[in-house]
């Protein structure tokens, strides 16, 4: 099975079950949980969003995405439901997160835009305590929503693990998580590889095909979905025979379904039929909207001229501590 087949199935599970990003009555109750409710619709909108940057136009899987883009902005209200969020809680920076995502595919909302940018100027705002990698993704999420960021994105990326250059023997789970969302924070969600600065892509080049073995050997889908993703974000990435091998252990724990578990074996449906699926929606729609990614990724990477990778890898040796302006 080849990246694009992974990719193709695995979106076609998530078009099959859109309704279950749908935003339910409890999104903006207090006590309602954001992780059920906001957080999966912001993963779909952030994969669709990057997928549609770096697939043709023509392909049948951009008009798939573009039409799960559509889908969730509709249940914002276009736009409409982000002041209300922030009014109803006007120092959580989630709202502003997923709007974010909504940004990055051209799908805005000005006065949103405008109440934010108040806020994201307010001592309370820029004094919010934060784990060091949320801090670097807020900063880019007020980047992408026109906001100028409140902060350095140097500095917070010094702060982060991956920005330290950790023991490679220090990697467990959480660091795992930690580093994709990094290199996801300063690529724009794969889009600029020269934002990885030469010290950390020369880093990644040399321990993420470990990494991400070890992950595989685990069973552990989500984050090898999202090593790969990273994979792919690199100025130059890890040697093709690492990233052939863990897209066909990733492929092997796909579903007939399309649906690819968060971690352990492998299950399909019992039966003739491939069409109930084997896991439950909690329990698979991260690793399949990060399998879509990872792919979407992997396949503009390798479409990329010779010429074009070394470039950005030249650019990345040369940037410093920079980061995607």
């Amino acid at each position: 099975m080849s990246v694009r087949d992974v990719e193709a199935a695995a979106l076609e599970w998530v078009w099959t079950h859109r309704d279950r990003f749908a935003l339910g009555d409890d999104a903006l109750a207090a006590d309602g949980q954001v992780n059920r409710t906001w957080k999966p619709l912001g993963e779909l909108t952030q994969v669709c969003a990057s997928v549609s940057r770096c697939t043709p136009p023509g392909d049948p899987l951009h008009t798939r995405v573009s039409e799960l883009l559509d889908f969730a902005w509709q249940q914002t209200h276009r736009g409409e439901l982000f002041p209300l969020m922030q009014s109803l809680e006007p120092f959580a920076t989630y709202p502003l997160e997923v709007y974010a995502a909504f940004a990055s595919a051209g799908l805005r909302h000005p006065g949103y835009e405008a109440s934010a940018a108040v806020l994201t100027r307010t001592r309370g705002w820029r004094l919010t305590e934060q784990y060091p990698t949320r801090r670097l993704g807020v900063l880019e999420a007020e980047r992408r929503s026109g906001i100028d960021p409140h902060g350095d994105v140097p500095q917070a990326l010094g702060r982060t693990w991956l920005g330290g250059l950790p023991e490679p023997w220090t990697f467990e789970r959480a660091a795992g998580y930690a580093l994709t969302h990094v290199v996801f924070h300063l690529t724009d969600w794969g889009r600029t590889a020269q934002g990885v600065p030469a010290d950390l892509a020369d880093y990644l080049l040399h321990w993420l095909p470990p990494w991400l073995d070890t992950c595989l050997d685990a069973r552990m889908w989500d984050l090898s979905c999202e090593l790969l993703a990273v994979a792919a974000s690199l100025p130059r990435p890890p040697e093709p025979a690492v990233l052939e091998d863990a897209w066909q252990r990733v492929a092997a724990a796909q579903a007939a379904s399309g649906a690819i578990p968060e971690e352990g074996a492998a299950q399909d449906a019992a039966g003739p039929d491939p069409g109930p699926d084997p896991y439950d929606f909690a329990d698979c729609y991260h690793s399949t909207l990060m399998a879509v990614f990872a792919a979407a990724l992997a396949t503009a990477a390798t479409a990329r001229p010779p010429d074009m990778r070394h470039a950005a890898r030249d650019v990345a040796r040369h940037a410093g501590q920079g980061a995607p302006g």
